[in-house]
Formats: structure tokens, C-alpha cells, sequence
């Protein structure tokens, strides 16, 4: 019998710094797909049942005219991801976009951003965690080299891993304004495994994530811009006992877009492979 497992997107942001449109539908691929089809086409072959996407009032419209309730035969359900628009400038993060598809998803999911691609293999692993017997219960998460997911010029964001002798996940620290050129000065190793934010779970971990959530907005009430961070809050659960996750290296490389410029060079890159 076939098993159930969903495939997760978060788009339900349109960034700023792209101009104010959707990453996903960027078109980069050589056929001229969009960002978030090329995503697509690399994780279905992996064996998802169903694909999920987090919308917000800004792109719900925009991905239901683009995909309706299939993709490749593969049915899709959206998930919307509200905040109360008189006390908050923006949404509550994205525990707050994971916490949306409580009711929606009843089965073991990975969940990744909608403007990065990941690579074949990552989904792939990920999958086969989560559908093997033996790792019932455990989540898994894919590590990229931190060397391979900065941009030669910039600042980012990115959660470094701290690992046990068996690679499972003792801690994820955010770390914050990471350049190529300020790796040592900031104590980090080139090839230390970062988070891209996918990870596969199980939907118990989406029951304790209400409930931190729950506590963080009654604890940060009047708070307009504060963000629930999924990478922070995963950890949480895992220094506290209440998940294990494995982590899985990848020698692939992650690539997103940021910047309206971003899309060219990605598109040559792409042509490239």
C-alpha cells in the first residue's frame, strides 16, 4: 500500500527586495519554467502524495490560477497563513506558516521554502527517512556546506548545525550577517552544515509548534514586527527532548533568488547543468 507524505511549500511571503513580486515564478528554468515548477519537478520524483502550498491574501490568487488543484496528476491543498492586520505589520513568522496546515496535513511532510531550490537528492533523503520503519518518529533535516549557500557579495542569514557523533541534531544556532569574507572572524567553519530551512516532520511536531506559538504571541502582545522562527523553535523541541532529527548531508548546492539581479545569473547557472 502506498504511504502518504506531503510535500510543503512556504509562499506565502513576496519579498521586498525582489521588487515587491513573486519569487516563485520567476522564469529560469531552460524551458522557461518558473522557480517554484523547477522545485517541483526535482522533489515529485521522490514520492509525494501531495503537495501543499501557504499562502497568504497576496498569493493565494496568484497560485491557484497557476496550479488549480493539480500538478502532474499530484492533488494540491493550500493552507493560509493569517495575522491580524490592525495589531501586526506583518505575519508571525514562519512557525506561525507551519502552524496553518494543522487540519490540513494528517501524515509525515517536508516542508522547504518556495523560492529555493534544493536539489533532487535532498527530497529524496528525506523521503526515505521519513517511510522507513526504523526511523519511526525521528524528523530529518538536509545540511548544505555553509561555503556553498553565501553569495560572493552580502550579508545573510543562516542556521548553523551542532551535531552529535551520529549526526543528530543537537542544536541549530541563528546566526546572523555571514559573509564570505567574515567566516573566521566570526568563528565559523567553510564547511560547517547550515540549515536552508527544509526539513521533514511529522504532524505532532505541528501539535507542539501551536503551542509554542500560542505562548510566544501572548508573551510578545503589541509586538507589531517579532517573528516566530521555525529553525529556533525546531531546536526548542529538540533541547528539550520532544523530537530527534537526523541530519543528512548533501553535496549539492542551494540555490535562491534574493534580488532582481539574482535571476539572470540563476538562469545561466541552470543552463549550465
Amino acid at each position: 500500500m502506498e504511504k502518504n507524505i506531503s510535500l510543503v511549500y512556504l509562499v506565502a511571503g513576496i519579498s521586498s527586495r525582489f521588487g515587491g513580486k513573486p519569487k516563485f515564478f520567476a522564469k529560469i528554468g531552460k524551458n522557461n519554467e518558473s522557480l517554484i515548477e523547477i522545485s517541483l519537478n526535482q522533489a515529485l520524483p521522490a514520492g509525494f502524495t501531495k503537495i501543499v502550498f501557504i499562502v497568504s491574501d497576496q498569493t493565494e490568487k496568484l497560485f491557484k490560477e497557476k496550479f488549480g488543484l493539480e500538478y502532474l496528476g499530484i492533488p494540491i491543498s493550500y493552507a493560509h497563513q493569517e495575522f491580524n492586520k490592525e495589531l501586526r505589520d506583518k505575519p508571525w513568522g514562519t512557525t506561525a506558516a507551519l502552524c496553518s496546515i494543522k487540519g490540513v496535513v494528517d501524515c509525515p511532510f517536508v516542508i522547504c521554502n518556495g523560492d529555493d531550490l534544493y536539489g533532487k537528492i535532498a527530497f529524496k533523503k528525506l523521503v526515505e527517512h521519513l517511510l522507513d520503519e526504523k526511523n519511526k518518529g525521528s524528523c530529518a533535516t538536509i545540511g548544505y556546506q555553509l561555503k556553498e549557500v553565501l553569495p560572493e557579495k552580502g550579508k545573510v542569514n543562516r542556521g548553523i548545525f551542532h551535531l552529535d557523533k551520529e549526526e543528530y541534531v543537537l542544536d541549530i544556532v541563528e546566526t546572523f550577517d555571514i559573509e564570505k569574507n567574515t567566516l573566521t572572524e566570526k568563528g565559523l567553519e567553510s564547511d560547517a552544515n547550515c540549515s536552508m530551512n527544509i526539513f521533514g516532520l511529522y504532524p505532532n511536531v505541528v501539535e507542539d509548534l501551536d503551542e509554542i506559538l500560542k505562548k510566544f504571541k501572548e508573551s510578545h502582545k503589541g509586538d507589531r514586527t517579532i517573528e516566530c522562527l521555525l529553525p529556533v523553535e525546531l531546536s526548542r523541541l529538540i533541547k528539550e527532548g520532544k523530537m530527534k532529527m537526523k541530519l543528512y548531508e548533501t553535496s549539492e548546492k542551494c540555490y535562491g533568488l534574493t534580488n532582481p539581479e539574482d535571476e539572470e545569473v540563476l538562469r545561466e547557472t541552470l543552463g549550465k547543468l
